[in-house]
């Protein structure tokens, strides 16, 4: 165990961790050359294309220190968004140290700062690496002076790098075996295990991603899950390198797999204790917390008939993904579908696309919602996050919603803009706290209904890409809530209803009947759109119909003649009106859910 060092690499998204991670592979010669491709460790096309990491990954990395003795590092990489921060802390929970990247030309942002307060819960040695040293924009003398300021931490500590040239790797490497402690524990001990990921293998079931604290675990034993009671037989165990790499056991102190012929990855909870079920440990290891959903909404097919595919491709999907909730829905404009609940926005999108590319199908998504809380007269208490099931108002006595605690940093010259975009969205109790020259960090309470449609595009867009946005789920608060629904041609979408403050519910109608009139094509009568809460209408387009000139062919003569065909389109057109549908494209569902840019 001496010999063994657990660390991870956190940093805020597009600091460069992936890269980092890529050159230390390389350096510690765990893949040639020819088989070596960037972001070596984010196996999906999704990851690639965006440059996020989803799913997290793990990998064991030989090396022989500069004193000649080989070591064994364990490098547990994280996913970097807010919105998987729940499996961040569970990977910090495996190790004794990070490596805290810093970018030398952005500096400290939010999630620098959210991450670092994490290691710290955990009691993590924190090595500072400032990465990109060699872009031109590279300020290191300013990035160390907040190192000390805003993370409280020794600048002079810190390790210059950069990532993509190859430049500090073997100063990093050094700095991990000889300031990052190695593990504690007892092999002797009964089995203590911290799931801290899983991933589904098609042939041999869900793959346990764990990390040892006290006894070990070798093939044939009886496993047993603290949480859940399951009892497996384990038929394999082993360590990470690029492809899963057998052993006769897996030790206190070291990181590895267990395959135990779990069927799905919602059996196994991120965050439980492996335990041995005939020596079980006294107690689980500490932090475990059930993954809770933020964002509703309701998946449906384009066509009815691709139901069974799509129940099938969230099954086989779900098996990867033991985050997403779902449940079956339906709608009367949409028919048989599912309500999901997804971690934040950012995997909401990450679903739909991974549903769309690896199981071929066509779906169409509902207007996301959050959480709401309903107190009835009678002191009953309901939770709705489907505006379908929403009650009738008379029975109301208050309704709430959830807010959450968003924090910015940025320079000081966005502050007015951002303010007043927070403002519109509803925010209070703003705090502002100067960091150093030029950079601020603006703290604001505010509805998460108001974030989730496009606040973290505004935001990016109002600050030129400078400002950094993370969040932390607070509190529920009273507010005044009314349900909007979209009425076309008389008939209400109720895919398209929602749920809002009634402050904004005028102009979320309207924008709702703007963009849909956009996006509906032309029928040969007039459609109206409609926004109404209750019987009240609030707001109204109509998009007009195709002209047909029935008069062309009376050339001269007397004006009744026109007068009586027009009269009798006239009618021909009422009549259509109320035996015609109109069908509603999905890039119509798309644009509702996008709010009016600037």
């Amino acid at each position: 165990m001496e010999r063994i060092r657990n660390f991870s690499i956190i940093a805020h998204i597009d600091h460069g961790k992936s890269t980092l991670a890529d050159r230390l592979i390389q350096y510690t010669g765990m893949v040639e050359e020819r088989n070596f491709q960037d972001q070596i460790l984010d196996n999906m096309d999704i990851e690639r294309e965006r440059g996020i990491t989803i799913k997290s990954q793990a990998i064991t990395l030989p090396y022989r220190a500069q004193d000649g003795k080989d070591y064994i590092l364990n490098l547990i990489d994280t996913p970097g968004h807010v919105d998987f921060s729940y499996e961040v802390s569970r990977a910090l929970a495996s190790c004794e140290g990070v490596l805290l990247l810093i970018d030398a030309a952005q500096g400290v942002q939010a999630q620098t700062i959210a991450n670092l307060y994490l290691a710290m819960e955990n009691n993590l040695e924190i090595i500072p690496v400032i990465n990109k040293i060699d872009l031109p924009t590279a300020d290191i003398d300013r990035v160390m002076e907040q190192i000390d300021a805003e993370l409280g931490l020794d600048p002079y500590a810190h390790i210059k790098c950069s990532a993509k040239e190859g430049i500090g790797i073997e100063d990093i490497l050094e700095a991990i075996v000889q300031r990052i402690p190695p593990p504690q524990g007892n092999p002797e001990a009964p089995l203590a295990g911290l799931i801290f990921d899983a991933h589904y293998d098609s042939y041999r079931g869900t793959v346990i991603h764990c990390r040892q604290f006290d006894g070990m675990v070798q093939p044939g034993d009886i496993i047993r899950f603290f949480f859940n009671k399951a009892a497996y037989k384990v038929e394999e165990v082993g360590h990470f390198s690029l492809k899963r790499e057998k052993s006769d056991r897996l030790a206190a102190g070291e990181v590895g797999y267990i395959i135990a012929g779990v069927k799905t990855v919602s059996d196994v909870r991120i965050g439980d204790t492996i335990t041995l079920d005939h020596r079980p440990c006294a107690k689980p290891l500490p932090g475990f917390k059930e993954a809770k959903p933020v964002v509703f909404s309701s998946i449906y097919p384009i066509s009815s008939e691709d139901y069974e595919d799509l129940t099938v491709g969230l099954e086989k999907y779900k098996l990867n993904d033991a985050a997403l909730i779902y449940q079956k829905d339906s709608s009367v404009a949409l028919g048989q579908g599912f309500r999901c609940g997804f971690l934040g926005l950012l995997h909401l999108e990450i679903v739909q696309e991974r549903l769309e590319r690896e199981y071929d199908l066509s779906i169409i998504l509902s207007v996301p919602s959050v959480r709401y809380r309903f107190t009835f007269k009678d002191e009953q208490i309901l939770y709705i996050d489907n505006p379908a099931h929403y009650p009738g108002p008379v029975s109301i006595a208050r309704s709430e919603e959830p807010y959450i605690k968003a924090k910015m940093i940025m320079p000081e010259k966005y502050l007015g803009a951002v303010m007043k975009l927070c403002k519109d969205r509803r925010g209070l109790d703003s705090k502002i706290n100067y960091l150093g020259p030029g950079r601020i960090e603006l703290i604001f309470e505010m509805p998460l209904a108001e974030v989730i449609y496009d606040f973290y595009d505004r935001f990016k867009s109002l600050t030129q890409g400078y400002g950094s946005f993370d969040y932390e789920l607070g509190d529920y608060r009273e507010s005044n809530l009314v349900l909007i629904d979209i009425l076309v041609n008389g008939e209400k979408v109720d895919a398209l209803s929602q749920i809002v403050h009634r402050d904004h519910a005028r102009a979320r109608a309207l924008q709702a009947c703007e963009r849909l009139k956009e996006e509906i094509p032309r029928q040969v009568f007039k459609v109206a759109i409609q926004g109404a809460i209750g019987g009240e209408i609030i707001s109204r387009t109509t998009i007009s119909p195709f002209r047909k000139d029935v008069t062309a062919k009376c050339y001269g003569g007397d004006i009744t003649r026109k007068r009586k065909l027009l009269e009798k389109q006239k009618k021909g057109k009422k009549r259509m009106k109320m035996i015609g549908s109109v069908s509603i494209p999905q890039s119509a569902f798309l644009a509702v859910l996008k709010t009016d840019a600037d």
